[in-house]
């Protein structure tokens, strides 16, 4: 036999037949002792444990992961001096919501002065308004107005006619209660849409802020079938990675080409994550300003 047969011998059938029965007998002396069996027990619970510790995802599911997208398709947009007329048809029926107020039952419930708020008057705000110029902000997540009134003066002292649109359903968060002020809970509300439109009241901004008292996704998605685009849309709210990444995906779909999307608690694990996944996602950067993040 030469060589080329020596080397190509394996690929024979009697050669392959051959090596087959010597690696069957070497299994089967092997695993005939107590060592071989105890090993081939190990062996097997390794791979049962790996096998049942990952997700098995059933082949006739595949359709789901279609809900992980999200559409950018939202209508024209409608200009800008017309948004605040668009949501008051639609929300208010045509009248301020500010019109009569405070309701005469709640005006002792209030506090004067209280617009607490989470950084604010950070400087990121009038970076980003001195710089885009906006003619709409869309803020999601306003709590008790603190940051919005802060933009409507910086807005004012650049002579700009800005409309800004605040986003939040007003109930806080389950167990909310601030030790240095609170607001008495009046047959389960807890009164902070009241408290956040006397902020706006006191501002004297009620020409330039308007509300949406609704969570954000279905704020979100108003604002998408209307056509009301932000130049600046901030996204400040839940700070789980869930949570912000689809405030964060439904809030870009109403970014005006040309605008800026930004938003707080960078710090917070979940929306960090959940910035750089969508910058990653989508080519931007990430830019810190403080404790807010910027998308450029």
């Amino acid at each position: 036999m030469n060589t080329e047969d020596q080397e190509h011998s394996h690929l024979r059938p009697g050669g392959r037949q051959h090596n087959q029965k010597r690696f069957t007998a070497m299994a089967y002396k092997t695993l005939s002792t107590p060592k071989g069996y105890f090993v081939l027990i190990i062996l097997s619970f390794i791979l049962g444990y790996i096998t049942h510790s990952q997700t098995q995802i059933p082949p006739d599911v595949s359709d789901l992961f279609e809900h992980n997208e999200f559409s950018n398709k939202c209508i024209q947009p409608v200009p800008s001096n017309h948004v605040r007329q668009t949501v008051l048809d639609r929300v208010f029926n045509g009248t301020s919501p500010f019109q009569g107020f405070p309701p005469p039952h709640i005006t002792s419930l209030l506090w004067d002065d209280w617009a607490k708020g989470w950084g604010s008057n950070a400087p990121v705000f009038e970076h980003l308004i001195k710089q885009v110029q906006p003619r709409v902000i869309v803020e999601v997540g306003t709590f008790l107005g603190a940051s919005a009134t802060h933009m409507v003066g910086l807005t004012r002292k650049l002579g700009l006619d800005t409309q800004i649109i605040c986003i939040d359903d007003f109930r806080g968060w389950p167990g909310y209660y601030d030790e240095e002020k609170s607001l008495k809970m009046v047959n389960g509300d807890s009164l902070l849409m009241f408290q956040f439109m006397q902020n706006v009241v006191k501002a004297n901004a009620t020409d330039s802020i308007l509300f949406l008292p609704f969570s954000a996704s279905t704020a979100l998605s108003g604002l998408c079938d209307w056509g009301v685009y932000g130049d600046l849309v901030e996204v400040d709210a839940a700070h789980d990675f869930h949570s912000a990444w689809v405030d964060i995906n439904n809030a870009y779909k109403i970014l005006r080409p040309g605008g800026v999307l930004f938003g707080h608690d960078y710090a917070w694990e979940g929306v960090r994550y959940a910035v750089h996944s969508f910058a990653r996602l989508n080519r931007f950067q990430v830019r810190i300003d403080g404790e807010h993040w910027i998308l450029y």
